[in-house]
């Protein structure tokens, strides 16, 4: 079975959908599953460098206490799933198309899911700026890629046309939030849903899987 997750590595919920999601595999140890991560940006229109965090909780949530009140929820439920989000340490908001990238980079050598992992971590638990390609190539270094060759990668173009065309892709299909898994390219779950809504779709593609011909 493969999944198409649709997700943004600044968004909180897809940071605990990913965990809801891997619980549920989890459960089901005997299904084969393959993962392909597709970029969205929740924030399509960002400025290259990002924007200052407190600037840009005012514009999007009309200041700092109605952002508390919404992150402090968002705190709660990722600590339940081992997430220990550290909302205070981020001092940028950034654009996230370099990061896409990176994780198209390297997915090509079948580490896209630790890439994920490493940039959601590095970003809610860190504090870090993912949206600068000096924190990126220390980041592919951190988990095993040559740092001149991310670094070579992220200075040039690689991966920029395919990564606006996924975001344009799901907009197209009706996607205006993540995260969205898509299980064989027909199946769809969206938001940060807890593992027992993953079984029913899980069952409902197995059992296509293994209908007869007539």
């Amino acid at each position: 079975m493969h999944i198409d997750i649709v997700s943004d590595v600044i968004c909180p919920w897809c940071y605990i959908g990913k965990k809801r999601m891997e619980r549920a595999l989890a459960a089901r140890p005997e299904i084969p599953v393959s993962t392909s991560w597709r970029a969205f940006q929740l924030n399509p229109d960002m400025p290259p460098e990002g924007m200052d965090r407190a600037a840009y909780l005012a514009a999007k949530f009309g200041g700092q206490s109605h952002a508390q009140r919404i992150y402090g929820a968002i705190s709660a439920s990722g600590a339940a799933e081992g997430i220990q989000f550290a909302f205070d340490r981020i001092r940028r908001t950034p654009n996230t198309v370099d990061a896409h990238r990176l994780i198209r980079f390297a997915a090509r050598a079948g580490r896209g899911e630790q890439t994920v992992e490493a940039l959601f971590r590095a970003y809610f638990t860190q504090g870090r700026d993912i949206g600068d390609r000096a924190t990126l190539v220390e980041l592919a270094g951190e988990i095993g890629f040559d740092r001149a060759e991310a670094a070579l990668y992220l200075a040039g173009n690689g991966g920029r046309d395919e990564t606006q065309a996924e975001d344009r892709a799901a907009r197209r299909l009706g996607i205006n939030a993540v995260p969205c898994f898509i299980l064989e390219g027909g199946y769809a779950i969206s938001g940060a849903q807890e593992p027992e809504f993953f079984f029913p779709l899980f069952d409902l593609v197995l059992n296509k899987a293994v209908e007869p011909v007539e």
